[in-house]
């Protein structure tokens, strides 16, 4: 039986995983349990693989059904397991949608269809068409750095009347978007409204989102999880501190491209080699060692 409720998991803290990969680029199993018991201790509420610290739209559909089991499998019910369905088109969408439910996902992450121009209709009938292929519940999901396309307003607001979605992770940064977000949720309450895009976490919080999806709670899941509960008190001061925090934090992402960044981040703590799906390349030595410095000036080396 699962030790977990949609309403306790959208009201907390749900790391975009990373997914660990070996040597030779396949799902690291050992490397995923060591993770996901990282940020269930650390506090979390819920798993979000496949995303885009998950490097989901650039794993084969083998690599892809490894990460969720394993995921899951580490999981052992205590925590729900939302599956990235992050492909350009709607075919391809709903094969991924059925392939993570039969691996076991307890709901779906969808985005904009890309690569070429959609309109709000499209994106509708995409989010539609992965609902009617599984009976899995659905987050939506506001990424125009990577799709190109803001997921339009009606249309957010068009499926926020479906009972199986059960909200939006928006990680534009457009804070006036993401208060919109906000207003809609006052006339769908079962919506929930999560902050993606960590400089925005404590104002957005403060302001009244639901919970945070922050990449970097892949090796600081306890300051997250405290900037939640600081922000739940109401806690202005404390909640300005932690986003200093978190600012700083972010710093490891200078470091080369931000994704093997935030991997090297995870394998210098233990989880993982680091290896990030290709084209992309590991950091080299010097901006290794840098990475660490970050985590060491958080006091992150050593921790578990």
């Amino acid at each position: 039986m699962a030790g977990w409720s949609w309403d306790e998991a959208l009201t907390g803290v749900i790391p975009p995983l990373i997914s660990p990969l070996d040597v030779l680029g396949d799902a690291d199993e050992s490397a995923m349990e060591a993770l996901v018991a990282r940020v269930l201790e650390g506090g979390c509420s819920g798993l979000f693989v496949l995303g885009g610290c998950g490097e989901g739209a650039w794993l084969t559909p083998a690599q892809r059904e490894a990460v969720i089991r394993n995921a899951v499998a580490a999981a052992g019910g205590r925590a729900p397991v939302l599956a990235g369905v992050l492909l350009p088109g709607t075919r391809a969408a709903e094969e991924a949608a059925r392939q993570a439910a039969g691996a076991g996902a307890d709901a779906l992450v969808v985005g904009s269809p890309y690569y070429f121009t959609v309109d709000a209709g499209a994106q509708r009938r995409h989010a539609e068409a992965i609902l009617a292929a599984v009976p899995l519940p659905v987050l939506l999901y506001n990424i125009p750095q990577a799709t190109h396309h803001v997921l339009a307003p009606e249309t957010v607001a068009a499926l926020a009347r479906e009972p199986r979605v059960l909200g939006i992770k928006d990680s534009a940064g457009d804070f006036a978007a993401f208060q919109q977000f906000l207003a809609l949720r006052r006339r769908e309450p079962a919506f929930r409204v999560l902050q993606g895009y960590e400089p925005l976490a404590a104002a957005s919080l403060l302001q009244g989102a639901d919970g945070l999806v922050p990449g970097l709670a892949n090796v600081a899941p306890r300051l997250f999880v405290a900037l939640r509960e600081a922000a739940r008190k109401a806690d202005a001061p404390t909640c300005a501190r932690l986003q200093a925090e978190v600012q700083d934090l972010a710093r490891l992402h200078e470091h080369g491209h931000w994704l093997p960044a935030l991997k090297a981040a995870c394998a210098a703590l233990g989880i993982g080699t680091g290896v990030p799906a290709a084209p992309l390349t590991a950091p080299d030595e010097v901006q290794r060692r840098a990475i660490v410095r970050v985590l060491e000036r958080h006091r992150l080396m050593g921790t578990h």
